[in-house]
């Protein structure tokens, strides 16, 4: 599903070019979970980045569903967002003047979609979360718990292959975090890829798989024989 071969990533620091990203190489196939763990700094964010194609390689090849995305336009990366990927923040990045169905409407705003399909996709995904009932309130009368909910829904209601999960527990209390955890569980037995990065070790060991970086490289990639 994910393929990255020898890939690098550098940014230009006024005439200085920073290396962040050396020689990442790694597999993830379709249905795993996975979690990415490394200090600040180790570059799991912009490796984040690359797999969601939000930020593209500076060497390397990097394959999505088999298809090369190493190096496509932007018009390109986003069709390839839409189709197979979805992203749950830390911060739940829910615009505030819309209530939770809007909220989980927009990516099928930004596809195309005919307004009564939109709806009835995005009541589904509430539902599937749990927060059916609660379609019509807005983010400011919701808990962290839900909101965090209602961006999975957002995340799914596309039905991508992909789901990659930015620290989605950071701002959750532990009870809260733990259901979300279950959730991302329930979504990863479905079939989905979920691919989370945090920098808890008891939110890591969820995973049946953890990668850990460190100074841009991948140090250590192990299974989870727990689990």
């Amino acid at each position: 599903m994910i393929q990255l071969i020898d890939v690098h990533k550098s940014y230009q620091l006024h005439s200085t070019e920073v290396p962040v990203l050396k020689e990442i190489t790694l597999t993830i196939d379709k249905g795993e979970f996975v979690s990415i763990m490394g200090p600040s700094g180790s570059g799991k964010s912009t490796l984040m980045n690359i797999i969601g194609l939000l930020d593209k390689i500076t060497s390397g090849i990097y394959k999505l569903n088999r298809q090369d995305v190493s190096f496509s336009d932007d018009f390109e990366l986003a069709s390839f967002r839409k189709r197979y990927i979805g992203f749950v923040f830390q911060q739940f990045q829910l615009l505030p003047r819309l209530n939770a169905l809007a909220n989980v409407e927009l990516p099928l705003i930004y596809a195309g979609e005919k307004k009564r399909t939109r709806l009835e996709k995005a009541h589904a995904a509430l539902e599937k979360v749990g927060l059916a009932e609660r379609k019509s309130h807005y983010p400011n009368q919701l808990s962290g718990g839900q909101k965090q909910r209602v961006a999975i829904a957002r995340a799914i209601v596309h039905q991508p292959e992909v789901i990659l999960a930015d620290e989605p527990t950071g701002s959750l209390d532990s009870k809260t975090g733990e259901q979300i955890m279950e959730l991302l569980t329930l979504l990863n037995k479905e079939g989905k890829t979920i691919v989370l990065i945090t920098h808890e070790k008891e939110v890591a060991s969820r995973a049946f798989r953890q990668i850990y970086l460190r100074d841009g490289e991948v140090v250590e990639d192990r299974r989870n024989t727990t689990i």
